[in-house]
């Protein structure tokens, strides 16, 4: 489908047909071999372990898309992740998908656990592992075992949650061998189904290195576990009724947050109708939109007193509507939840400049550029949602910020830092919607990957990168075509266009919305017009459990 003139709408659809062709795992035969073994996917446990009725948030389902070519691919990077809601308490799930490789660990599923790890960590989510993996996926080792981001984090997190007093619940459904032993063993309960196995060195192993014949069951098998090592503290017969057990395990927390009473969310609206998003939005070159329309789409519906009458509005105080304008800035209240909103503008705008003697002057903004006085706005605007306890929604679409004399003269660089600073240094929730682009310095303004998001998500056809397609592919092609010259190799015309073109389509698949979800610096791309929903639902888990006593300190600004 050729982006350049699909509409947003033919986006989702089309985005929508491969994610449920990655939510096949290894596809239909490994499904029917999981299922021959008397087990269910990773996918059925789920659903079968979340509350009847509810929904369940994936998270990373994008993690290694095209990724792995050389062994086969590993969809959802062969992990299922996400906020799901049991026995009336927000759970993140992690669960292993033994339809791709039986399970084994690549790269991006060391990352992947560890992200809803870190998210988990963030609100105090309780933490179920559905465990049915082979272990490190061997060829790809060096890229797993050792790192810091690799698979010894998975433990170290699950000691330091443990620590921190937030529940952990692991259920062993397959296999669960070497070092991936270590995960359900680090956690505060653990369960274990018959039929499957957990030791650190298979029957293969044991014999080369000790010369032991022996069974899986006296290895690792559940009885053994149950009787012998007292390794595990629940032996179930099936999945289902180890999933039973779960949830009643659950149901025994003490002190549980309950879910938002469904009557009352009944009655909240969204202001405007949420498919009214395609007809707003715009990314094409030349065209603008108001952020404030698509806000309007997302808060709940408020009213305002007009001529002495009380009508309907968007449920959103915007915060010095008239000053920095490339920059929208206000309370809202969305699915009943208090929060803030800090959002790029997509359309023109009038600055009022000091003047003289001759008076105030005025200049006008370009549409999704971050402007100095925008930037002082909106770190005045995050250190009051701080002060406030209110979590923070970013909705972007920024090329970056302003450059040129008059933007440096006006300190851009000073009014950039001291947003990323207030940013930074957020005690509150911060959660991400990536509209159109998110390019350069702008992405970190506006809580990029590397500043503590609580969670991620991004529209079909976003894109993300250190600068827009069109700057960087002038840039690398003539890096490219002076190191060629250097070699003697002469650049004629069409010699330049295949080096354009090459540069060209690198960029714009390095930039695409996808390539940064398959490596994990987005949790979820989502519908345009769930926008609303998704951002409920992460609400939702950030205020169960969030630690709001902290205050902020953001060190010294520049002021």
């Amino acid at each position: 489908m050729d982006e350049s003139t699909s509409t947003l709408r033919d986006l989702t659809a089309e985005f929508l047909e491969t994610e449920a062709g990655i939510k096949l795992g290894g596809g239909p035969k490994a499904i029917e071999r999981q299922h021959a073994k008397g087990r269910l996917t990773a996918r059925e446990r789920i659903e079968r372990l979340i509350d009847q009725g509810s929904s369940f948030q994936e998270l990373g389902l994008w993690a290694a898309f095209n990724m792995y070519k050389e062994a086969g691919g590993a969809p959802g990077a062969g992990v299922v992740t996400g906020i799901g809601v049991v026995e009336g308490v927000r759970h993140m799930i992690i669960a292993n998908d033994a339809t791709v490789k039986a399970g084994a660990f690549f790269p991006m599923t060391c990352k992947k656990i560890i992200r809803a790890q870190t998210m988990a960590q963030m609100a105090r989510l309780p933490l179920i592992y559905l465990v049915d993996s082979a272990g490190v996926f061997l060829p790809m080792q060096e890229d797993v075992f050792p790192d810091t981001d690799d698979f010894g984090r998975i433990f170290r997190n699950n000691a330091v949650m443990s620590a921190e007093g937030i529940p952990q619940i692991s259920a062993i459904m397959g296999f669960c061998v070497a070092g991936g032993g270590y995960l359900p063993v680090l956690c505060d309960t653990l369960l274990m189904t018959e039929g499957s196995g957990l030791y650190l060195a298979g029957q293969a192993l044991v014999k080369a290195a000790i010369g032991q014949d022996v069974s899986d069951e006296e290895l690792g098998g559940a009885q053994m576990h149950a009787q012998i090592s007292g390794t595990i503290d629940f032996r179930e017969p099936d999945d289902e009724s180890c999933i039973e057990r779960l949830r009643s395990l659950v149901a025994k927390y003490p002190d549980r947050a309950a879910v938002v009473d469904a009557s009352e969310r009944a009655r909240q609206h969204p202001h405007r109708d949420p498919e009214d998003i395609y007809s707003v939005f715009t990314d094409k070159p030349g065209q603008q939109y108001d952020v404030k329309e698509i806000i309007s789409c997302i808060v709940d519906t408020g009213s305002r007193t007009v001529d002495g009458e009380q009508v309907l509005a968007p449920d959103f105080d915007e915060y010095k509507e008239e000053y920095g304008q490339s920059l929208v800035c206000g309370y809202a209240k969305i699915g009943g939840h208090a929060c803030g909103i800090v959002a790029n503008q997509g359309k023109l705008t009038e600055r009022q400049m000091a003047g003289g003697k001759a008076g105030p002057s005025k200049s006008t903004n370009m549409p999704r550029v971050i402007y100095d006085d925008s930037a002082d706005k909106a770190a005045r605007f995050i250190m009051d949602c701080n002060q406030r306890k209110i979590p923070i929604v970013f909705l972007h679409d920024t090329t970056g910020f302003m450059v040129g004399r008059d933007s440096e003269q006006g300190g851009i660089i000073r009014s950039g830092a001291k947003m990323v600073n207030a940013m930074s240094n957020c005690v509150v929730p911060k959660i991400v919607v990536i509209l159109g682009g998110s390019f350069g310095a702008g992405n970190y303004a506006m809580c990029g990957r590397a500043f503590d998001q609580f969670v991620a998500m991004a529209w079909p056809g976003s894109k993300c990168a250190v600068m827009g397609a069109g700057s960087a592919t002038g840039t690398l092609a003539m890096i490219e075509e002076r190191s060629r010259a250097r070699k003697g190799e002469e650049i004629d015309e069409a010699t330049h266009k295949a080096i354009l073109d090459a540069v060209a389509d690198s960029y714009n698949e390095q930039q695409d919305i996808r390539h940064g979800a398959a490596r994990g610096w987005v949790d979820r791309i989502i519908e345009p017009h769930q926008t609303r929903e998704e951002l409920i639902a992460s609400l939702d888990a950030a205020n169960q459990g969030w630690d709001y006593a902290r205050d902020l300190k953001t060190g010294v600004l520049q002021v």
